[in-house]
């Protein structure tokens, strides 16, 4: 693949959002929803800062700047939360059902990554892409293995929060409501979500609409996967 350009200054680094996220995650009840997907995220990033380290995702100043305006996003809708701000669309329905008794962990946290994969890894492809000066097709690499590891860490989340024996799983309606929703396929979406948005980038009204409806569609998405359930 072509490399891209040179990180621009204003790129945070990864240690920066690990700070933000190991912050959160010290502040937050242990129960609340955000602080449940925020514990999974935490352990994403890290696993990315590590492959970074050690070389295993391709050009490294790539992977950092994806991996941070990724990060960014979601640690801008949860300042413009605290700040009395509207967070994006895709980001309510798990900050309006985060103390919901009948919601479950593993719930939050599948409802987060549908909200940051959905929606929020399309435009951060494009603005890494802004940043670097590059195409989208020169950050497929770094997407895909991010989107590796994304796919192995959601398997080991389903396995530590689904409750229960597996002999009872069947009979579970979590295991019927998430059984509807597949990271792999929000991942291919997505990958076609940011390309489109960057074809669209000299037609800035096409593209805000694009991305309004975006946001709704991941929303609606996050929504159903919140659906309280029985005991």
């Amino acid at each position: 693949m072509a490399y891209c350009e040179q990180v621009t200054a204003d790129v945070q680094t990864v240690d920066a959002v690990l700070s933000r996220m190991r912050a959160l995650d010290t502040t937050l009840p242990a129960r609340d929803g955000v602080a449940v997907f925020n514990r999974v995220y935490l352990a994403v990033t890290e696993a990315v800062d590590r492959h970074i380290d050690s070389g295993r995702l391709g050009d490294a100043r790539a992977a950092i700047a994806l991996d941070v305006r990724f990060a960014e996003r979601y640690l801008a809708a949860v300042d413009a939360l605290e700040e009395g701000r509207r967070p994006p669309a895709c980001w309510r329905p798990l900050f309006q059902f985060r103390r919901h008794p009948g919601v479950r962990p593993l719930q939050f946290a599948l409802a987060g990554i549908n909200a940051h994969i959905g929606h929020d890894l399309a435009l951060a492809v494009v603005a890494t892409c802004r940043t670097l000066g590059c195409e989208p097709v020169e950050l497929e690499d770094e997407f895909d293995r991010v989107g590796d590891l994304l796919v192995s860490l959601e398997e080991r989340v389903r396995d530590e929060l689904m409750p229960g024996p597996d002999v009872l799983q069947v009979a579970d309606p979590l295991t019927h409501l998430l059984g509807a929703w597949s990271l792999e396929r929000a991942r291919d979406a997505t990958w076609t979500a940011a390309r489109a948005l960057w074809a669209l980038r000299r037609l800035p009204d096409v593209a805000g609409e694009f991305t309004e409806r975006l946001d709704s569609a991941v929303g609606f998405a996050g929504r159903m996967l919140l659906t309280p359930l029985p005991d």
